[in-house]
């Protein structure tokens, strides 16, 4: 049960950064060569891959201590270098508020099952 619920908080803090890494976009929509950032999940990834190491040469799958990067990305949308495509990014930015909201649910619902085995229901 803990596996599930650490699971659901890594996934809406994720989501909790991405919006904020989307909020940043939007915010410099106007800000000459501005290129728009994305949140990636590397380390979940690799995980469900089930990469491993199996020479210490290798690169360890676990990657940076973080689960996630921030990389830039975007084709010049404008004519002062800015990549950033406003209503791309507030579509991302529902995406990602309904992803939090949805898992933020779910955890009340693991931790409402949790409260009634504590209470022996």
């Amino acid at each position: 049960m803990w596996e599930k619920i650490d699971k659901l908080k890594l996934g809406a803090s994720f989501h909790l950064e991405r919006t904020k890494v989307i909020q940043g976009n939007i915010a410099n929509a106007d800000t000459p060569n501005y290129r728009p950032k994305e949140l990636l999940f590397h380390r979940e990834l690799d995980k469900a891959l089930q990469l491993k190491r199996e020479d210490p040469r290798h690169i360890d799958p676990a990657g940076p201590s973080q689960p996630w990067s921030i990389e830039e990305y975007g084709a010049i949308r404008g004519y002062d270098g800015n990549r950033v495509d406003v209503q791309e990014e507030l579509a991302k930015l529902a995406e990602s508020s309904i992803m939090y909201k949805a898992l933020g649910e779910t955890l009340k619902k693991e931790f409402s099952k949790l409260k009634l085995v504590i209470q022996g229901r």
